[in-house]
């Protein structure tokens, strides 16, 4: 064999392996997959409005623990949704201070549903809004940390 054939398979051989891990890095990232692997994270929650000795009150029905009038939990980075139904003999409508998100005007028997993206951890009010602002209860977003920002004693199990 002469030395320009050598160079030339081993030129070859290179290329060819180089190929291959470029090929398997974009595969391997799902740029040729016909659905999106990647989903948005949400969080779903479902209230009910009524009244319990005249007093408007919140019961906790989907994704809530709780009694009457429940803490809402939620985490930043994950859209929010909260379905909001009308199960009271009069109007109303939920209000959550800090985010200026409301339902509509519910009639009984109707109900609503209000979506949005916390970006900062803290508590806020819940509110019936009708002609005052009634306050109900708290809503709180956390933050999650993930495992390689955790600086705790067991980081190096995690």
């Amino acid at each position: 064999m002469k030395q320009n054939d050598k160079v030339l398979i081993v030129a070859g051989l290179v290329a060819g392996m180089i190929g291959l891990v470029v090929m398997i890095g974009f595969i391997g990232q799902g740029n040729v997959r016909h659905v999106e692997i990647f989903w948005t994270e949400k969080v779903e929650q479902t209230i009910v409005f009524q009244e319990i000795n005249g007093e408007p009150q919140i019961k906790a029905v989907k994704g809530v623990k709780g009694e009457n009038n429940p803490t809402l939990i939620s985490r930043t980075g994950f859209v929010y949704v909260l379905t909001v139904i009308n199960n009271g003999t009069t109007h109303h409508r939920l209000y959550i201070d800090g985010f200026n998100v409301q339902t509509d005007l519910l009639e009984p028997g109707q109900q609503d549903t209000i979506t949005f993206f916390p970006e900062e951890e803290g508590e806020f009010t819940y509110y019936d809004k009708r002609q005052y602002l009634n306050p109900l209860g708290k809503i709180k977003i956390f933050s999650v940390v993930p495992s390689d920002e955790f600086t705790g004693v067991w980081k190096d199990l995690i």
